[in-house]
């Protein structure tokens, strides 16, 4: 399904009763990254995912995003939808929007849920993320996609289970130059870890113990600076940890949200 909602159209599905919990994917992929969560919660909440600016099938316009029209763009998808709050969800850029969130509209989050992310990078990151918007503006997604799999699944996961790998495959080669180029331009950006303790509603923070892209370090840096957080660190599992090690991010995942819930 499709709503209009701060001048693009953004392309959503929600499936099951009960509460509301919304959920962000990360860079280069789309809602169906979340297939088995929203499966497994919708069976007592009404899970929302949606196709980030950029991707999937929402619209796709050229330019320099920033997390704050990321933010802008869910919440009037939300407003639109008539969502008064939600749980949230957000793994990586879906995280780093979570984050933008929840203190630019205080009081919509019953919870936040953020995974494999950060709340801040170094400056001598910026240059990873222009060689990547380069790349993708002179040659497309292509080469982008064995090295991106590299980073977000191990070794042992991308030889076990090459069906998986091979579905996110072709969610970063589907995703639009522009849209992915107009996240890269806002992602470097965050820098909020000083202002995550005004976040008030319940927070999980969930890693990888082997991403590298987002990596332990960070996460306990988000955890550190949200007074009452959990911490919780998913063995043998990179970058996408939702989907290299289900079980154990959807118990973790599910136990919060649960007890979070009232």
């Amino acid at each position: 399904m499709k709503i209009s909602a701060n001048g693009i159209d953004i392309n959503y599905s929600v499936e099951g009763e009960g509460p509301w919990l919304t959920m962000s994917h990360s860079l280069a992929c789309d809602l169906r990254m979340w297939d088995e969560e929203a499966k497994r919660l919708s069976k007592r909440y009404k899970v929302l995912r949606f196709d980030t600016r950029g991707h999937g099938t929402s619209s796709a316009p050229s330019g320099a995003y920033t997390l704050d029209l990321l933010a802008d763009d869910l919440h009037a998808m939300l407003q639109a939808l008539g969502v008064k709050s939600t749980h949230f969800v957000g793994l990586s850029m879906g995280g780093m929007i979570g984050q933008t969130y929840a203190l630019k509209y205080p009081g919509m989050f019953k919870s936040l849920a953020l995974c494999d992310t950060t709340s801040s990078y170094p400056a001598e990151a910026a240059g990873v993320w222009v060689d990547r918007i380069k790349t993708v503006e002179t040659q497309g997604m292509e080469p982008l996609v064995t090295s991106t799999l590299e980073r977000w699944f191990t070794a042992p996961f991308r030889k076990a289970r090459p069906e998986v790998v091979e579905k996110v495959a072709q969610m970063i080669r589907s995703t639009p130059v522009a849209g992915y180029a107009g996240c890269c331009h806002a992602i470097p950006k965050i820098n909020l870890t000083a202002r995550l303790k005004e976040i008030g509603c319940p927070a999980l923070v969930i890693v990888g113990k082997d991403d590298p892209g987002t990596p332990v370090s960070m996460a306990e840096d988000i955890h550190k600076a949200m007074p009452g957080s959990k911490l919780v660190i998913i063995a043998e599992a990179a970058h996408l940890s939702n989907l290299e090690q289900p079980d154990a991010f959807n118990k973790a995942l599910g136990d919060f949200v649960d007890s979070a819930k009232n």
